[in-house]
Parts: structure tokens; C-alpha cells; sequence
């Protein structure tokens, strides 16, 4: 970081607070091809978790100056998926499921952030514990929060499957912002939703003798990465 009248220094962190948090400076971020993981889960004959991952993908972040008011938008390659299985994934790109050679990719753009930090009781507690004085007070005897690395946020959104488009919610985990050793902007996260399949046109199943069937409806959004500021 260059201060005027002072030599170059390099800083840990951008130095910007918000409800508690250091958090990313304005401006427009990009996914890590590195350090990144887009991924899923799904059930498999009703008793075990079947993972994979979509190899490409991209992914753009413009952190506003209100971070409630940032943005994200990404894209992800349909026959990059991976279940460490060939013929599953064959059967995963073919019209049964992606149908990848019509609609080559996946799409998601955000449409709001929710702050959520208040809903974790963890944070109300280490307060209390931490105050002698919070017994006898009222809530507005609390002291603040102490600033910290992760907070969770609701990022609303729209995701486009098979050209069907619709409005889920991913609980997001803040992981951070600091600058690499390249003296890059970066800041990490971790995301989870949950879908219904069947609602993007993926209704392929086999029913068991035994009763339920071969291929769950509900698929669980694996999101994590870094995020690196354009320069």
C-alpha cells in the first residue's frame, strides 16, 4: 500500500471495517481458478451421500461500498462434472440429467445479501460471558462485538439450469480478507444451498423394489474459494 509522503509498506489486511469484520475494499473481485471447489451432493439409493464437482467454472464478485449492496454473478461449465466415476458422469451430460451439449452451462446471478451475524446464538453468549455486569443490565449494557475473521451472510439469488431459472437462498460463510504475499486483495468464503432437482427438468429416476428411489431430488450446493481483486 503506498502512503503519500511514506515508503511502500505491505499491510496484512485490507483496512476496512464493517459490523465487526474486516472486509473487502470496493471494487470488482474474481474467483481463484486455485483455490476454488464447486461442488454438490446427492443421495444415492436413500443411504449415502454420492460427491462431485464441476472442474470450470468462473465467478465475479463486486463488493460495493455497502456490502449488502454487492454483487455476484458466475458460470459454470456443464460437462466439466466430476464424480470420480466416468460412466456416471457420461449419465450425468446426457439428456437424462445436464443434457450438456444443448445447454452447455450452469448460470447464477445474485439479487440481494442479508447479514445474518445476529442469528448465531455463539456470538450473544461469549458477550454475556465476557461481562460481569450482564445479569443485572439490559441488552444495551452489552459491550460490542469484538471485530473478527468470519460472519454468515443470506445471499439471495437466481440459478439457471437447463434454461429454468430459479430463486435460491446460499448461506454464505465469510472466511476473511487479508492481502497475499503478492500484496493482492483477497478475501475466502464458503457457501451451501439446497435444491430440488426436479424443479430444473432433472426428473430421470428408477424406483427400488425395496421401496424409495435410485437418485435423491434433493442436491446440496458445495460452494468454497478465494477471491482475488481485479487490478
Amino acid at each position: 500500500m503506498s502512503l503519500e509522503g511514506e515508503s511502500d509498506v505491505t499491510v496484512d489486511r485490507p483496512i476496512r471495517e464493517w459490523n465487526g469484520l474486516i472486509i473487502p475494499d470496493p471494487g470488482v473481485y474474481t474467483l481463484d481458478e486455485a483455490h476454488k471447489r464447486i461442488g454438490f451432493e446427492a443421495q444415492h439409493m436413500m443411504v449415502s451421500p454420492i460427491r462431485g464437482e464441476f472442474a470450470k467454472g468462473s465467478a465475479t464478485i463486486v463488493v460495493a461500498g455497502d456490502p449488502l449492496r454487492s454483487s455476484i454473478t458466475a458460470t459454470i461449465r456443464a460437462d466439466s462434472i466430476n464424480t470420480h466415476n466416468p460412466e456416471r458422469d457420461a449419465h450425468l451430460s446426457s439428456p437424462d440429467f445436464l443434457d450438456v451439449r444443448r445447454h452447455p452451462t450452469l448460470a447464477y446471478r445474485s439479487t440481494g445479501i442479508v447479514w445474518e451475524s445476529d442469528s448465531d446464538p455463539i456470538f450473544h453468549w461469549a458477550r454475556l460471558r465476557n461481562n460481569p455486569l450482564a445479569r443485572r443490565g439490559s441488552a444495551a449494557d452489552l459491550p460490542p462485538a469484538a471485530t473478527r475473521a468470519s460472519g454468515r451472510f443470506v445471499i439471495k439469488g437466481c440459478l439457471t439450469v437447463k434454461n429454468v431459472s430459479r430463486q435460491i437462498d446460499m448461506h454464505l460463510e465469510f472466511g476473511g480478507a487479508r492481502r497475499d504475499p503478492y500484496g493482492r486483495e483477497i478475501f475466502g468464503f464458503s457457501a451451501t444451498a439446497e435444491i430440488d432437482r426436479e424443479d430444473y427438468g432433472l426428473v430421470w429416476n428408477v424406483m427400488l423394489d425395496a421401496g424409495g428411489v435410485l437418485v435423491g431430488k434433493k442436491i446440496r450446493i458445495e460452494i468454497a474459494g478465494e477471491a482475488i481483486r481485479d487490478s
